[in-house]
């Protein structure tokens, strides 16, 4: 039997994509929302990887989310950014990384989250309104409706 040196065996072994996206650096416990924001379900006929609760020296545990045949657009990216703000988007191409970028919040964020305060005129059924949310501040996430000045700390997409 092969003796492995000790970097071998802590090495994460996931099998490498070929081409589709590697979100890394999501904080612990967000994977599952981050493949909701892609639309990703059981539907979905190529390989995907979720590895969650990995040790990372900078964060203490991350998860990384691997989806072969995958192309993001640029509205899964600003919605992976409201719920995983450190996440970096790997874009990979016969097995090498073509292109890395962090995610970034957008300034406005528009028809993605619904206002908490029942009073909004986004929550009125006679006013069909789209919700807009500016943000305030990243770190940590505050974000403020644009029609009732509600802030925001935490979200739910809609």
């Amino acid at each position: 039997m092969e003796k492995k040196s000790l970097k071998e065996a802590e090495t994460l072994r996931v099998m490498r994509i070929k081409n589709g996206v590697v979100i890394d650096h999501i904080p612990q416990g967000k994977a599952p929302e981050v493949l909701d924001i892609l639309g990703i379900d059981e539907s979905f006929s190529d390989t995907v990887t979720i590895a969650m609760n990995v040790p990372s020296s900078v964060y203490g545990k991350k998860d990384i989310v691997k989806v072969e045949n995958k192309k993001i657009k640029a509205s899964e990216l600003s919605h992976i950014a409201l719920i995983a703000p450190t996440a970096t988007v790997n874009v990979i191409t016969n097995f090498k990384v073509v292109r890395k970028e962090n995610v970034k919040l957008p300034k406005k964020i528009t028809g993605s989250i619904c206002c908490p305060n029942p009073n909004c005129i986004t929550n009125k059924e006679r006013e069909p309104v789209e919700t807009v949310f500016i943000v305030r501040e990243t770190d940590p996430l505050v974000l403020s409706c644009k029609f009732c000045e509600r802030n925001l700390t935490s979200v739910t997409l809609i």
